[in-house]
């Protein structure tokens, strides 16, 4: 499955020939290293195989990266700083008049695909956030505030306009909602069924399980 890379590229345009080469050869380290992330864990991590899939000898990461944990802990950051701009751009597209409910399934399919389908170091930063080391989590969990807090305004709003069943904690509903999203990458692969599918499951799950109506 074609996944593509988190950060943001470096613009050629405002940078001399070695710097964006550096730049380059960075990001095929972090590329690297989201994919074996994301697959094999943080214990089975290694550096040896990220070098391999990046066609760079191993001592070279340490050009660009101190150590295996300063490498896991960008990854671990990005994974979640991606997901939080891939979410809030699609949000901030809908019409403003779009009902709160149908706001969070379309958040719901947002968060689906970027987890399962469009990035490595989402599916890496999700899968790991229980196996890193706490000193690696400090940004990551930083940025996952950031993007709670998007979630957070989304039933919020649903709550205000009476979108909850009247017998929900919204708290309790967003982090059982979002932990259900999250397990996705444990157990999902494309041999049990399309994403597609998944996506119109969960969504119907979260309707059922929110909606009065």
């Amino acid at each position: 499955m074609a996944r593509k890379s988190a950060p943001a590229p470096t613009d050629d345009s405002t940078d001399s020939g070695a710097e964006s080469k550096s730049a380059r050869t960075r990001q095929r380290i972090l590329d690297a290293a989201a994919q074996v992330l994301s697959r094999k864990g943080y214990a089975g991590t290694r550096l040896s195989e990220v070098a391999e899939i990046a066609e760079l000898q191993a001592p070279a990461i340490y050009y660009y990266f101190p150590s295996r944990d300063d490498l896991v802990e960008e990854v671990m950051w990005a994974g979640i700083a991606d997901m939080n701009v891939h979410v809030g751009g699609i949000l901030d597209q809908l019409p403003p008049d779009m009902r709160p409910i149908d706001r969070i399934l379309v958040a719901v399919e947002a968060h689906m695909r970027h987890e399962l389908e469009i990035s490595d170091y989402t599916t890496a930063s999700i899968r790991n956030a229980g196996q890193v080391p706490e000193k690696i989590r400090t940004r990551q969990l930083a940025e996952e505030a950031k993007y709670g807090k998007r979630w957070r305004a989304l039933f919020d709003d649903a709550a205000a306009a009476g979108e909850l069943r009247p017998e929900l904690d919204p708290v309790i509903a967003r982090m059982l909602v979002l932990g259900a999203l999250n397990w996705a990458a444990e157990w999902w692969t494309p041999a049990r069924g399309s994403l597609d599918t998944v996506v119109q499951t969960a969504q119907a799950i979260v309707r059922s399980g929110l909606s009065p109506e």
